[in-house]
């Protein structure tokens, strides 16, 4: 068949958003779909040439700051709707909201079927101040949308969208944590003691990734493990200009951590990193899904978090990991230092979350749930 398909990203940088698209361009079936892409030139245009998905140069400036909203939302969403045109796509597939709100009117001029791929809770990147347009705009998507699918039940929660919305979490590429690293190499390149007790999160350096928590969270277990270090993987790859990394630096000092506390910045391949811990941590607010967990689980370490948002659905508590309640500080420390306290419990968590990580989160079994989707959607509108 290899019916061509138009994704559409806004993104110039890798977050997770763009991460979960490469691989699943990569993953579909592509003696069924012929996956395109367009999104501006940047790290995402450029890993998806060499992945050979054929690419498709636009802008999408922010909506929301425009002093002439309707005029670039009706020019940008004509020119996106003529690239699907001219490589005969079959469908508009919008994998951030700002390409939705484009992908949306370029699907009606195209005549087009339009998915939308929800992967936040929100239409900005954290709550907003006016919750009422926020469910308005999207109650406005949910009916442009031939489908609408979510990354997780909790970021399902925050669509009106009846019971229409597909869920299925983003997969990893289970491949690349089939053989064990050895974390030394990391630990040595930090000036890491072999030895230490190691706890680290991986995350963009944003206070709603909750670094600034991990800090505290850091400050409590050296009072009991003055020997552990701890790390924060992590930089600005999507370009965030701010006062909070640094602000970071200053909150460590302050707690007397800049002997034991470590800043690697952006790592392309953060799987040394996890090689090198003893428990991972995931300190931050509510997340739409949170595929660093399951990168942790994969690399076989036992994962600490706040039992709120989508994290629920990723880790199971007793199983794969230890869910503490949201904001309780105290409480992420106390199970932080239990782990340390107990190898056996950390080896047989980490040892089942490699498995469920295996079972449940493969971007094989991703791909296959997207391409029936797709399937179910073009088939409907012939």
């Amino acid at each position: 068949m290899n019916l061509p398909v138009l994704f559409v990203d806004h993104a110039t940088g890798l977050g997770g958003a763009e991460h979960s698209l490469l691989l699943l361009l990569r993953h579909l079936d592509h003696a069924e779909w012929q996956p395109h892409l367009a999104c501006p030139d940047g790290a995402l245009a450029r890993q998806a040439r060499e992945q050979g998905i054929p690419w498709h140069s636009i802008s999408l400036p922010q909506l929301r700051r425009s002093r002439q909203f309707a005029q670039d939302w009706r020019y940008f969403s004509r020119d996106l709707a003529q690239i699907a045109q001219e490589n005969g796509a079959v469908a508009l597939y919008a994998n951030t909201v700002r390409a939705a709100l484009y992908g949306m009117g370029a699907a009606r001029v195209a005549k087009r079927p339009f998915l939308w791929h929800m992967r936040d809770f929100w239409l900005s990147e954290t709550a907003p101040r006016f919750r009422g347009v926020d469910w308005a705009a999207k109650w406005v998507l949910c009916r442009a949308a031939a489908q609408v699918i979510a990354n997780s039940a909790a970021t399902a929660s925050h669509l009106p969208c009846g019971g229409t919305t597909a869920v299925f979490p983003n997969g990893i590429d289970l491949t690349r944590f089939a053989q064990a690293l050895d974390g030394h190499v990391f630990r040595q390149a930090y000036h890491i003691p072999a030895d230490a007790p190691l706890v680290g999160m991986v995350g963009r350096l944003r206070p709603w990734k909750g670094q600034h928590r991990f800090i505290e969270m850091a400050a409590l277990v050296r009072q009991t493990w003055p020997e552990a270090h701890f790390v924060l993987v992590g930089g600005v790859p999507l370009g965030e200009a701010d006062s909070y990394p640094a602000q970071l630096r200053q909150q460590a000092a302050a707690h007397n951590l800049a002997d034991c506390l470590h800043f690697t910045d952006h790592l392309s391949d953060v799987r040394p990193a996890l090689a090198a811990l003893d428990v991972f941590v995931h300190p931050g607010d509510p997340e739409p899904f949170g595929l660093v967990n399951i990168e942790a689980m994969a690399s076989g370490k036992p994962v600490v978090a706040f039992g709120h948002g989508a994290l629920p659905e990723i880790v199971l508590p007793g199983q794969t990991g230890v869910l503490v309640p949201p904001g309780n500080l105290v409480a992420l420390a106390d199970a932080v230092g239990a782990l340390l306290a107990d190898p056996v419990e950390r080896h047989r968590l980490g040892q089942a979350g490699q498995r469920r990580a295996r079972e449940q989160f493969s971007i094989e079994q991703t791909a296959v749930h997207i391409g029936h989707i797709l399937q179910k959607t073009v088939e409907g509108q012939r």
